[in-house]
């Protein structure tokens, strides 16, 4: 007989919308995860949730929205999961994603450390599509011993 009413944590869980149990109930205490109508109410992880019920999953940027068709405690294959829940995430929230993507912003507070290699290759190649060398200072082209000569400097005879 199928259950009439399951956690919200567990079923964000078999639903993979959270990679963990443990993660899913983080989340539902961190205020993250609402039941009902837009913006609907912040549950706890222990909230029961039935068939028909609209969640709200925040995961910076995007806020995704499901409605619950079907319940569960085991977590289910990736094929399976569309049989128990409709995803009806507005396509401005997906939006937000594209443009974090093209914006190439990452999310670290400044003085965080320098970047990762992966930051100094997208930085190095976007430089050379610049055409710009300003990452460039050309300290080698230039040799101090020949511009600055010991007289120029002498305080004596001045």
């Amino acid at each position: 007989m199928p259950k009439s009413e399951e956690r919200v944590d567990k079923w964000l869980w078999a639903m993979r919308i959270f990679k963990t149990r443990t993660i899913a109930t983080d989340a539902c205490k961190k205020g993250r995860v609402t039941v009902g109508e837009a913006p609907g109410v912040v549950v706890k992880p222990s909230r029961l949730i039935k068939v028909g019920d609209k969640i709200h999953v925040r995961k910076p940027p995007v806020t995704y929205s499901f409605e619950v068709k079907a319940l569960t405690e085991n977590r289910l294959g990736a094929k399976l999961v569309p049989d128990y829940l409709i995803n009806i995430t507005p396509k401005s929230q997906y939006d937000l994603l594209d443009v974090v993507k093209i914006s190439g912003f990452v999310d670290r507070r400044k003085g965080l450390g320098r970047p990762t290699k992966r930051e100094g290759r997208e930085l190095q190649r976007f430089a050379e599509e610049m055409g710009d060398n300003s990452f460039e200072f050309g300290f080698d082209e230039f040799d101090f011993d020949d511009d600055f000569l010991d007289d120029d400097f002498d305080i004596e005879n001045n």
